[in-house]
């Protein structure tokens, strides 16, 4: 199938639904008569009013710094502490437990502990997301050492490899799809979290857009503008986070 087609195929049947979803949408507003829920158009009109006073891009980069900030931490701890949990059994019967319990809690839980012990500003919606991402990509990391298929290491023990060399050389590059698959969950919570904090505890970002919109003057044409900016920017989130899947050391994992 040439590139053309491959392209059309993909793009057309989710944008199909997306025309139909906005066309409907129209319609109801239009019918019920509704002087509060905005049209589509309205909602275009109101994003581009706060896209051309730049306060649009204050809050998108506000939000965004946040969510990079933390989720970075969350990698830098996850990732270690998945690969030592998967690969030493003391590590992982010691702490897997403690994660366990932790992990269920749901993020927005933490919301009054973050603000006691950081306050109102970055650092409370910063520790939220960390929180939220850490735990899945422990999780993930971890299963993936356990599930890397035992011939491998025994193979590789066979040559006299060292333990030192098999993990660098084998558990790592095994491990590495399950570490990207547990980076996707732990970004996608992380955008939802961003945003729930945002709504409670600050004065800046695309939440408290949306609840300051709520709250002055009833604009929902700018909180629906929010929601769907939210969710492209979290589309947007998901699909560089896979494309590290094009990283040659991965590749094998995802060849058809």
């Amino acid at each position: 199938m040439n590139a053309p087609l491959e392209w059309a195929r993909k793009i057309l049947p989710p944008l199909a639904v997306m025309v139909v979803v906005v066309a409907l949408w129209w319609v109801l507003v239009v019918k019920s008569e509704s002087p509060i829920f905005p049209t589509p158009w309205q909602v275009v009109t109101g994003a581009w009013e706060l896209a051309e006073d730049g306060t649009l891009w204050e809050h998108i980069g506000a939000s965004l710094f946040r969510v990079g900030t933390g989720f970075g931490l969350a990698v830098l701890v996850a990732v270690p502490l998945g690969l030592w949990m998967g690969w030493v059994g003391g590590a992982y019967r010691t702490f897997n437990p403690i994660f366990q319990m932790l992990r269920p809690i749901s993020p927005i839980a933490w919301i009054p502990l973050a603000i006691l012990w950081f306050g109102v500003g970055d650092v409370s919606p910063i520790f939220l997301i960390f929180i939220a991402s850490v735990f899945p990509m422990i999780v993930q990391t971890t299963s993936g050492v356990h599930t890397i298929e035992r011939r491998y290491l025994r193979a590789a023990a066979n040559f006299g490899v060292s333990r030192a060399v098999l993990f660098r050389r084998v558990v790592i590059p095994a491990v590495l799809p399950e570490i990207i698959v547990g980076m996707r969950i732990g970004i996608g919570v992380a955008w939802l979290v961003v945003v729930a904090a945002e709504m409670i505890a600050l004065r800046s970002g695309l939440g408290y857009l949306i609840m300051d919109s709520r709250n002055a003057g009833n604009r929902y044409d700018l909180v629906i503008a929010g929601m769907i900016i939210i969710g492209a920017i979290g589309l947007l989130l998901d699909g560089a986070t896979r494309l590290l899947e094009r990283l040659r050391t991965v590749r094998w994992r995802y060849v058809r």
